[in-house]
C-alpha cells in the first residue's frame, strides 16, 4: 500500500529529514542511511521523495514560526511559497493593515496576523522584512530588541550598504541579520497578485560581512534555497553598484520615457513603447526611496548610460550610418546575451 511517512537520519554533519510516499523506503542510486534513502545533503524536491538538510544541531528542517513583515507582492508570494514548500509550520503576516492581513489570510498566503511587530518577533524564529528599504533598519531593531535568541532576520530590500552598514552590529549574537535581496518582482504591487512560483530558478544575492556569524549566514541561504532561489553572495557595495546598473536605472530611464510622453502621442503607443515604460508603472513612493538610498551608484550608472545617449544622438545628427549601426549592433548583443529569461527586479 502507498503510504506517505518520514524518517530522520545523517549524512556526515548533516541532518536529513526524508518523506517517501511509497511502501519502499530505499531509492535505487541513492544511499542507504540509517535504514532508509537519502537523496544528497542537499535540499531537493520532486517526484515520489522529498528531502531536506538540516545544519548541525538543528532539530528540524522547518522553521517553527516564520514571521513575513510587510505582506505585499513579495511578502504575500513568500508566504505562498513557504506555505506551498512546508518550510514552515506555521507563518505571520505583520503589517499596520488589518483589513488587508485578513484578506491575505482568507487567501491562505498567512496562517495568523499580527499588528505588533514585538509581539510577532517574540514568537518567530524567523523573520523576513518586505518593506520600503528606508523602514527595515529600525524595523529589524524593534524586532531585535523581543526576539527571542537563536533569531535569525532577513530583508528583501533592494539597496545593501546602507542598511548592513546600519546593522552591522547584528552581524553575530542571539539575533542575526543578514542581508538578502531576491531577484524577482513586479511593476505590479499588492498581495493579489502574490505568485508561489515568484522565486524559482531566479536569483538572491546574499550580503554577508566578513564578521557574520557563519553558521547564520548559511541559515539565511538554506531559506531562500527553499522557496526555489539561486543563491549568490557579494559584498553590500558590490550588490548596489551593480544594481544601479541592472534593475534602479532602468526604472528611471523608463520613468523619464514614460514622463515625456505627450497626451497626443498616447494613441500611437504600441508593444515597444510600453515593453520598454513597462516596470515605470512601479510604485513611486517605493522606488523614491531605493534611488535615494542607492543615489552614488545610480548617479554613476546614469553618468553611463548618458555617455551612451550622447554617442546615439552624435551619430544621428552627423548621419553617421556606420557608427549607429555599430552603436545598434553592440546593444543587440548585449540583449541577444540576456536570453528570454530574466530575474525580476
Amino acid at each position: 500500500m502507498t503510504r506517505v511517512e518520514s524518517k530522520t537520519g545523517r549524512i556526515g554533519s548533516w541532518r536529513v529529514i526524508i518523506s517517501c510516499r511509497r511502501a519502499e523506503w530505499h531509492v535505487p542510486g541513492f544511499p542507504r542511511v540509517e535504514g532508509f534513502a537519502v537523496a544528497s545533503p542537499d535540499a531537493i524536491q520532486g517526484g515520489c521523495y522529498t528531502a531536506r538538510t538540516m545544519q548541525p544541531g538543528a532539530t528540524t528542517t522547518e522553521w517553527e514560526t516564520l514571521a513575513i513583515v510587510g505582506v505585499g507582492l513579495i511578502g504575500g508570494s513568500l508566504g505562498a511559497a513557504v506555505k506551498q514548500r512546508r518550510l514552515a509550520q506555521r507563518v505571520i503576516g505583520v503589517g499596520r493593515h488589518p483589513e488587508r492581513l485578513n484578506e491575505a489570510q482568507r487567501r491562505g498566503l498567512i496562517d495568523e496576523t499580527e499588528g505588533d511587530l514585538g509581539r510577532a518577533a517574540a514568537r518567530a524564529s524567523f523573520l523576513v522584512f518586505c518593506t520600503p528599504v528606508d523602514q527595515i533598519a529600525a524595523q529589524v531593531r524593534l524586532a531585535q530588541a523581543h526576539a527571542q535568541p537563536g533569531t535569525c532576520c532577513t530583508d528583501a530590500g533592494s539597496v545593501k550598504g546602507a542598511l548592513c552598514a546600519a546593522l552591522a552590529d547584528l552581524a553575530s549574537g542571539p539575533c542575526v541579520f543578514v542581508g538578502a535581496h531576491p531577484l524577482a518582482g513586479s511593476e505590479k504591487s499588492g498581495f493579489e497578485h502574490a505568485n508561489p512560483h515568484l522565486f524559482e530558478e531566479r536569483t538572491c544575492v546574499l550580503t554577508p560581512l566578513p564578521e557574520h556569524d557563519p553558521r547564520a549566514v548559511e541559515r539565511v541561504e538554506q531559506f531562500w534555497r527553499g522557496v526555489g532561489m539561486r543563491v549568490r553572495r557579494m559584498t553590500p557595495q558590490a550588490h548596489d553598484a551593480a544594481l544601479a546598473w541592472t534593475s534602479h536605472v532602468p526604472h528611471v530611464v523608463a520613468a523619464a520615457l514614460a514622463a515625456a510622453l505627450r497626451d497626443e502621442h498616447r494613441s500611437l503607443t504600441a508593444t515597444g513603447f510600453r515593453d520598454t515604460t513597462r516596470i515605470a508603472a512601479g510604485d513611486p513612493q517605493l522606488w523614491t526611496a531605493i534611488l535615494l538610498q542607492n543615489a552614488e551608484a545610480v548617479l554613476a550608472a546614469l553618468d553611463g548610460v548618458a555617455q551612451e545617449l550622447s554617442a546615439f544622438r552624435a551619430a544621428i545628427a552627423h548621419r553617421d550610418a556606420a557608427a549607429l549601426n555599430s552603436l545598434l549592433q553592440t546593444a543587440k548583443t548585449h540583449r541577444d546575451a540576456l536570453g528570454n529569461g530574466g530575474s525580476g527586479s
